[in-house]
C-alpha cells in the first residue's frame, strides 16, 4: 500500500473513533503521532531491505506483531509519561491499521495465509516479494491498478474528513516549521 492509502486510512480510523468516543474530532498533537504511526513500519522497513540491504524484504522487521507488542505499549507508556496519553494511542492505532491494510486483498479473498508471514516474521520468511533497487526506483517502476486508483479515492475521501474536521496539526507543523527557519536564518 501507498503511503498516502496508510494515512488515509489511519485518519479515517481515528477520526471516526474520536466522534464515537469523545464526540470530538482529531486534535493535532495526536493526528500528527497518528501520521508517523501510519508510516512508521516502511521508514524503517523499506530502506533497510531496499537501499541497505540488511532486511530481507520491505516488509519484515517493524511489520511483525513481534515488534509490534514490544513497541507500542513502549510507545504508549512513554506519551502517558509526558502527559500525552491521545498521541501515544494515536501512534498505535497508525501502527496497526498500517499492519493491517498490508494484507493484500487476493489474501482475505482467496483465505490464502501464506501471504500474511510478514506479520510473523522472523518466525516465518516474508512472502515472496519484488526486489526493488532502492526507494526511488521502487516510486518509479509501480503502476497504478484498480488498488492503488482505490487508495487514491480513500485519501481524497481522508482529506475532505480532515478538512472538515477543522485540520488538525496543520497549525502546528506550520508554527514548528516558522521556528525551524527562523532558526536557520
Amino acid at each position: 500500500m501507498w503511503p498516502w492509502g496508510h494515512l488515509a486510512i489511519a485518519y479515517l480510523c481515528y477520526s471516526i473513533a474520536r466522534y464515537r468516543l469523545r464526540d470530538r474530532p482529531p486534535r493535532a498533537l495526536p493526528v500528527i503521532a497518528l501520521a508517523i504511526g501510519s508510516q512508521f513500519p516502511d521508514l524503517i522497513d523499506k530502506p533497510f531491505a531496499w537501499s541497505f540491504e540488511i532486511l530481507p524484504g520491505g516488509r519484515t522487521l517493524t511489520h511483525s506483531v513481534f515488534v509490534a507488542a514490544l513497541l507500542l505499549p513502549s510507545v504508549y507508556l512513554l506519551a502517558r509519561r509526558f502527559d500525552r496519553p491521545d498521541a501515544g494511542v494515536a501512534f498505535v492505532v497508525g501502527h496497526v491499521s498500517h499492519l493491517l491494510a498490508d494484507i493484500p486483498p487476493n489474501a482475505i479473498l482467496t483465505a490464502d495465509a501464506s501471504q500474511l508471514t510478514f506479520l510473523v516474521w522472523p518466525l516465518l520468511p516474508p512472502p515472496p516479494y519484488e526486489e526493488v533497487d532502492g526507494i526511488l526506483a521502487g516510486f518509479l517502476r509501480y503502476s497504478m491498478g484498480w488498488y492503488e486508483w482505490a487508495q487514491l479515492g480513500l485519501a481524497l475521501v481522508a482529506l475532505l474528513v480532515w478538512y472538515r474536521d477543522g485540520r488538525p496539526g496543520l497549525g502546528y507543523v506550520r508554527r514548528s516549521v516558522t521556528i525551524i527557519t527562523r532558526k536557520t536564518a
